[in-house]
């Protein structure tokens, strides 16, 4: 440890971290600071008590400015390429001068430990690009808790500017039909040779789409791509379509070499002329502000019971009890259910 002049040794005094400020965060945001968006979503992430007071208070502060940017949803299976293709086709959409954020979300991530950050570094180049933003999920182990934080973490950036949102969804399951639920546009990458695949799959995870896209549609993969393609068009000529009176087909890219992409986004913005033209871009975002009411007032009435003193303290006692067979489960439950009343009477 250093000492000072007169002998005495130097104490090291943790500099205490700079306090938030909503007005700079919020100005911050709205000039499209990349610095104040990453700190604002930090602030809505965290789980810490002030930190939700404090972040809705931004959100309310930055609702106004929200809901001008056309919102994707991006899934696939395993080996399709997402990340590549997100990343090609958000730096073509850069040059043509629009400002693009990625969201990548994974439900599973809190169980199994999975590869959110690998998302980041693999679309490395987009992230540097100035006129885009890449955020790695913000996770909360509950669908609910996912969905909310996206949620918001969506509407932050489109406060910020970003005229384009993409939302990675990298878990599969019950996390497709969440992303379904926050996007104007749901597209489904597949690889060559799915078809059987997806016809084995249970039919809603196609019915989600607006649009399937076989990746890797390039060299000798090219000729089985265009035949996945045709076996998909089939599939989907039985199903019922995601969106009212849009016809959702399937197509090839390779976003390897650049290859397709043009063409997707040319389907992209014919579905967002036509749904608006046809009132239903419009009607599916109140119902998706509806959904997004009910989920956070689920996860808002679970979080207060969890977190609640009595509850945490009877918990463990009562998780043991049922282990040991003194109590059944709906006892147990019903047992914190009349603890909980109690309390907050």
């Amino acid at each position: 440890m250093a000492e000072n002049d007169s002998g005495r040794k130097k104490r090291f005094v943790k500099k205490k971290k700079d306090s938030v400020s909503i007005p700079e965060l919020k100005d911050g945001v709205l000039k499209g600071d990349r610095s104040s968006l990453a700190k604002a979503i930090t602030l809505i992430e965290s789980n810490a008590e002030q930190h939700y007071a404090m972040g809705q208070e931004l959100l309310q502060e930055l609702l106004p400015y929200t809901g001008k940017s056309f919102r994707i949803g991006i899934t696939g299976v395993p080996g399709a390429g997402k990340s590549t293709f997100i990343e090609a086709f958000g730096e073509m959409l850069c040059e043509q001068g629009l400002r693009v954020a990625v969201l990548a979300i994974d439900p599973s991530s809190s169980i199994s430990g999975g590869s959110i950050l690998g998302d980041k570094t693999r679309m490395e180049q987009l992230s540097k690009n100035p006129h885009a933003f890449v955020r790695p999920s913000p996770t909360a182990g509950t669908l609910g808790g996912v969905h909310r934080k996206t949620s918001e973490t969506l509407l932050l950036c489109e406060a910020a500017g970003y005229d384009l949102m993409i939302i990675e969804t990298v878990g599969v399951g019950q996390s497709e039909v969440m992303v379904r639920q926050m996007v104007d546009f749901f597209l489904l990458l597949v690889i060559t040779g799915a078809g059987d695949e997806l016809q084995g799959m249970k039919k809603g995870i196609m019915e989600l789409a607006d649009a399937l896209l076989v990746n890797k549609a390039d060299g000798e993969n090219k000729p089985l791509a265009e035949k996945t393609k045709r076996e998909l068009n089939q599939i989907l000529h039985f199903l019922t379509p995601a969106t009212k009176g849009w016809s959702s087909k399937a197509y090839t890219c390779s976003a390897l070499k650049n290859e397709g992409l043009k063409e997707m986004w040319n389907v992209i913005r014919q579905f967002e002329k036509q749904s608006k033209e046809q009132g239903v871009f419009e009607e599916r975002r109140l119902l998706q502000k509806q959904e997004w009411f009910h989920t956070m007032l689920k996860e808002r009435v679970l979080s207060d019971f969890f977190f609640h003193q009595n509850i945490k303290s009877a918990l463990p006692h009562m998780e043991n009890r049922v282990k040991e067979g003194d109590f059944t489960t709906s006892q147990a439950v019903e047992e914190l259910l009349k603890l909980y009343k109690e309390a907050i009477h």
